[in-house]
């Protein structure tokens, strides 16, 4: 019974181990459209130290915001009924782990189709999972991205 006992707690901690090393890549990205305005406004969440090993500059410096805003236009791309959209750049907050990006596209009256290429971390993380949600008057939708899987397109 000993021996058996000695066992089970040795399994149990490889295995409690091998979830302590492996490390988890997601951002998240919120998408509201705002009626009022005609805007669609992004959040989007991302691990601090991800983001930083990305665009290689310490989240504590000026610089670092932005870094942050040159990244996410460059990996993000937006098209509403097939037209490409401009990305406004409206800020970003570090909150311990996790850094906070905002950024919108105005001028969106009707959506019939939303397109959206988003290479956040796949580039640098081969398991980064990216996952958008977007509320629009009343419909939720939800989008996926990985590596071989950059671009999606929902329809209302």
């Amino acid at each position: 019974m000993k021996n058996f006992l000695h066992i089970i707690g040795i399994f149990a901690l490889i295995v409690m181990t091998s979830f302590a090393t492996a490390d988890f890549y997601s951002s998240m990205t919120k998408v509201d459209y705002v009626e009022g305005s005609k805007t669609l406004k992004f959040t989007t969440k991302m691990n601090t130290q991800h983001i930083s090993d990305a665009i290689k500059i310490n989240p504590n410096t000026a610089g670092f915001e932005a870094e942050v805003k040159k990244y996410v236009n460059n990996n993000f791309d937006l098209f509403v009924n097939g037209s490409p959209k401009t990305l406004t750049f409206t800020g970003s907050q570090v909150n311990g782990q996790s850094v906070w990006v905002y950024f919108e596209a105005g001028g969106v009256s009707e959506i019939n189709t939303l397109k959206i290429k988003n290479t956040i971390l796949l580039g640098t993380f081969p398991r980064q999972i990216n996952l958008v949600n977007i509320a629009y008057k009343g419909s939720q939708k939800t989008m996926n991205f990985q590596r071989g899987k950059e671009v999606n397109e929902v329809s209302f």
